[in-house]
């Protein structure tokens, strides 16, 4: 429901929002587990005098994490609150509790969400006990954007409980559109270093952090000063040099906590060491003028005290709205938005090689050597599936080569790690050139949406493979006189005994001749009435709705044809086709298909265990038998596009 009706409705009706989708109860906030306590809900107006939505004024990052614990959130928030550009794209700032500026208890943010930017609606009613709020909330300033943004992020989850599970990565993603990245600074500091600067120098949010894996509290600083948990952006790396003339490498870092939790070591705000810098240097730095929470430290003591980069990269338009990178270099970026769907595009990984071609298959071109960046995104929140994907080198011949035999001969150059998480991002160095890039579940069958995106400072291309359909040859075979006769002959005494004066059959009486001709259960199950209407459609080319004989052996011929093809794909369980493979089967017989015309057979005809039997398969093959002929009826010039009025479509439609 969009913002403006509800605030209308309210308006109307004189009386505050209740979201419908995310009521005041217990399972909203614990879903899974047995609440610690009971929650009593509470408008900010009933807690406080004089809530606010957003203190501007407000010179300090007081938001605590509450009972539930999920202090990565915190840490995403304080990001958000350095960067006031990005900030104001997802909490709006024309919201209050004012009655003059039309409050109704409804708020709206914005979250990056499955893909793209989503309104999120949630009323103003909080979760508390004993009156006061109980998860994120602001702690000396009574202003509530950030307890109604948390809201707003549960509800996309299904649960506040969900929130304890999830990560500053997903978070940081979720809030700037970005794609997140994790590197580790302890593997290789000097490596690390060149790849630091080269990320100050693009649109990238490059953030530190010092994770905990003892068993300490969680909000217990280091010796140092720097807090456990809390993403510290990085702003710049210089060199700065003494009275000496000894250099040393400094990092530029700050905190959304302010003083409380800046570093107390070696050329921090008020360390010694500054006085061994010439003034110049420290006017050069700026550093008189640094902001609350804003210190240096030097690169040593940085990858020794930090253990890992968690960054977001922004591709050119988003990171327009953030002051802080307007002069920075802007990523490139491509994206793909698809699904994995059962028995069309769900492969699953390598380990599958008679399914994996299935999956979608991307084309990626590179304009010269260039080190990118490759995240891929799964929609399933609620029950994510294990997610990565591959890439392969393409020689000269391009696509031209791509089949499902390429996959088996040639080795794969890049392998993400296979992950249920929301994100799995790899970055690789590739030559210039192309290259196929298949994302993937690790299980075939398995169906989610997805979005992958590219991320390179170089221009790229990024575009999927997909086959046009195209009539490559006919299906229905016409029988050939000598070769065919005799075989086809003991069937037209049967046809006679049903055949009307004219030496025709209907669908009906076709029926019963099929019954009668066809040789076992596994070849009758093409020989319902439903099928005999489609043959009718497709083999009557007198437009009377009745076949003779010499159709009948057309039928016959193809039908064997038909067979022949079908058991190519089913050598493991006879009459038996696995929906992953109709693609193929369908291409023996002459039709080659788009993705898109795949996942519709496949809904149409694909069964309950994942499985089409013999007469699905011929009913396939009929229909788009007839949907070809319609089409090259109607596009004598060969276009490739026909126009129907509106009374001829459902005439149309009628004989597909």
């Amino acid at each position: 429901m969009a913002f403006s009706r509800v605030v209308a409705a309210c308006a109307e009706r004189k009386e505050l929002w209740q979201d419908p989708d995310f009521p005041a109860t217990q399972t909203s906030v614990f879903y899974h587990q047995t609440p610690p306590f009971t929650f009593s809900w509470r408008r900010p107006k009933d807690l406080v005098q004089n809530p606010v939505f957003i203190r501007e004024d407000s010179p300090h990052f007081d938001i605590v994490h509450g009972k539930l614990g999920d202090r990565w959130f915190v840490s995403c928030l304080g990001c958000l609150h350095l960067t006031k550009g990005l900030f104001y794209r997802v909490v709006p700032a024309d919201q209050d509790f004012e009655a003059e500026s039309g409050y109704c208890g409804v708020f709206r943010f914005r979250v990056w969400w499955c893909g793209e930017w989503r309104e999120v609606l949630v009323d103003d009613r909080l979760p508390t006990v004993n009156g006061k709020l109980v998860f994120v909330h602001s702690q000396s300033s009574a202003q509530f954007w950030p307890a109604l943004l948390e809201k707003a992020y549960a509800k996309l989850h299904g649960s506040y409980e969900a929130l304890k599970y999830g990560t500053s990565l997903d978070g940081l993603s979720d809030f700037t559109g970005g794609i997140a990245e994790s590197v580790s600074l302890r593997a290789d500091p000097t490596t690390c270093g060149r790849l630091l600067a080269k990320l100050l120098d693009l649109t990238s949010l490059v953030t530190a952090v010092v994770t905990n894996h003892s068993s300490k509290a969680p909000s217990e600083k280091l010796a140092n000063g720097i807090v456990l948990g809390i993403n510290y952006r990085i702003y710049c790396i210089e060199k700065v040099e003494s009275y000496s003339g000894e250099q040393v490498t400094l990092v530029r870092v700050r905190t959304p906590l302010g003083t409380t939790a800046e570093y107390l070591g070696a050329w921090g705000r008020v360390s010694p060491e500054w006085d061994t810098v010439p003034p110049r240097e420290k006017e050069r730095l700026n550093l008189k003028y640094m902001a609350d929470g804003e210190f240096w430290m030097a690169y040593s003591d940085f990858v020794r005290t930090f253990s890992q980069l968690e960054v977001i990269h922004l591709d050119g338009e988003t990171s327009r709205d953030e002051p802080s990178l307007r002069h920075k270099t802007p990523w490139i970026s491509r994206v793909y938005q698809g699904a994995w769907q059962r028995g069309v595009t769900a492969g699953g990984c390598r380990n599958n090689p008679d399914t994996f071609h299935i999956n979608p298959q991307l084309h990626l071109i590179l304009s010269e050597m260039e080190e990118v960046v490759i995240s891929l995104n799964q929609h399933s929140v609620m029950e994510p599936k294990v997610v990565g994907f591959t890439a392969y080198p393409l020689s000269k011949n391009g696509l031209d080569s791509i089949s499902k035999a390429f996959f088996k001969k040639h080795k794969s150059l890049v392998n993400s790690q296979y992950t249920n998480s929301r994100q799995v991002c790899e970055r690789v160095q590739l030559e210039q050139g192309g290259y196929i890039l298949l994302p993937t579940t690790f299980e075939p069958g398995q169906e989610s949406a997805f979005t992958l995106r590219v991320f390179s400072s170089k221009p790229l291309k990024l575009k999927l493979v997909d086959s046009p359909s195209a009539l490559v040859q006919p299906a229905v075979i016409k029988a050939r006189g000598s070769v065919d006769a005799k075989s086809l002959q003991q069937y037209e005494a049967v046809f006679l005994q049903v055949a009307d004066e004219h030496r025709t059959v209907n669908a009906f009486e076709l029926h019963e001749l099929l019954e009668a001709c066809l040789p076992n259960d596994y070849i009758k199950s093409c020989a319902s009435l439903d099928i005999c209407r489609q043959v009718i459609l497709a083999l009557d080319s007198s437009t009377t709705g009745r076949l003779r004989f010499s159709d009948f052996k057309d039928l016959m011929v193809s039908l064997k044809f038909w067979q022949n093809a079908f058991k190519t794909h089913t050598k493991e369980r006879t009459g038996i086709l696995k929906a992953e493979r109709l693609r193929d089967a369908l291409e023996d017989v002459g039709f080659q298909l788009s993705t898109e015309v795949v996942s519709t057979l496949v809904l149409r005809y694909m069964r309950k265990d994942g499985t089409l039997r013999f007469g699905d398969y011929v009913s396939a093959i009929l229909h788009l038998s007839v949907a070809f002929n319609i089409f090259e009826k109607r596009d004598p010039l060969q276009n490739g596009s026909v126009k129907f009025t509106l009374g001829e479509a459902p005439a149309e439609t009628a004989e597909t």
